[in-house]
């Protein structure tokens, strides 16, 4: 457990993260934010290359759950058409959800990663969990609150970067 601000991992998109890559290196449970990650707040459709991404990522031999702090059914709902299993009131960044994923799945917190575009919820819960963390960067900051949040975000992205590798 570390109450670290900074992702063990970052990417420029969650299409470019391999479920192959992160099970070569003893992944076995990709939990993923669902709301800026998957899709932006305002839809529920995956833009083309996302839905590609998740079928992929589901044929992948890693186990993959939503992991969302969002209490509205359009998660449960785009889980069940996609075919994915869902955890949601998760209340990241404290660890219960993520808690209850790993052990649903049976893996270990490092076994286990966390998908996220907020440092404050998804990776601070990730690395709060013990689990390696991973930012990638919003879908669509579509209101004021969402780019304040990122630009507050910017000194832990910025530090992040200097010292992130890829798997």
């Amino acid at each position: 457990m570390s109450l670290s601000l900074l992702p063990k991992l970052m990417f420029p998109a969650l299409t470019a993260v391999s479920p192959e890559k992160l099970y070569a290196n003893g992944i076995r449970l990709l939990m993923l934010d669902f709301d800026n990650t998957i899709v932006p707040y305002t839809t529920n459709v995956p833009a083309a290359e996302m839905e590609y991404w998740i079928q992929s990522a589901l044929a992948s031999p890693l186990q993959i759950c939503v992991v969302s702090n969002s209490k509205r059914s359009r998660v449960v709902e785009f889980c069940r058409r996609y075919g994915m299993d869902c955890i949601t009131h998760a209340r990241k960044p404290f660890g219960s959800g993520i808690r209850r994923c790993i052990s649903r799945y049976g893996c270990t917190p490092e076994t286990s990663a966390l998908v996220g575009d907020q440092i404050y919820t998804d990776v601070l819960g990730g690395n709060l969990a013990g689990v390696t963390s991973v930012l990638v960067p919003a879908i669509h900051n579509h209101n004021i609150w969402l780019k304040l949040r990122h630009l507050l975000e910017q000194p832990w992205i910025f530090a992040a970067k200097k010292r992130s590798v890829q798997p």
